[in-house]
């Protein structure tokens, strides 16, 4: 049996802004971008070349929904993004205006570095050690 996790709902404000953000500052893929019914629409992002799974940005549509924007994890770096060389990929996301929360760090794994979406939702921009 094969099995992957190939998409991760991400909810957010407003399609547009979270679209710029990820394709623009980040420089994902937008894979999709389908209207449907109610106003609502299919956008998902993916990082470029990567093998991992991609964004469903969903818009939300209740005070619930809106409550979890940029806490769907509870205050925890609840996303990563893998990178083959962080110096060009930390140098980028900065001339974009992306926030990192913190300078890079050499860890034992790699070099790794805490930023933040728009909405507060933390990752780390990783590049893992040879070997």
């Amino acid at each position: 049996m094969s099995q992957s996790l190939f998409l991760v709902t991400l909810v957010v404000d407003d399609y547009d802004r979270a679209k710029d953000f990820y394709c623009g500052a980040l420089g994902f893929d937008c894979l999709q971008d389908d209207r449907q019914p109610e106003g609502k629409r299919w956008v998902v992002v993916k990082p470029k070349g990567g093998d991992g799974a991609a964004f469903l940005l969903a818009q939300a549509a209740n005070d619930q929904q809106k409550a979890a924007i940029g806490n769907q994890t509870g205050g925890r770096v609840g996303f990563f993004l893998k990178s083959d060389d962080f110096a060009r990929d930390h140098a980028s996301m900065l001339a974009k205006g992306v926030h990192f929360l913190e300078a890079p760090r050499h860890e034992v794994y790699g070099t790794v570095a805490v930023f933040s979406d728009p909405y507060g939702n933390t990752f780390d921009l990783i590049e893992h050690a040879a070997g």
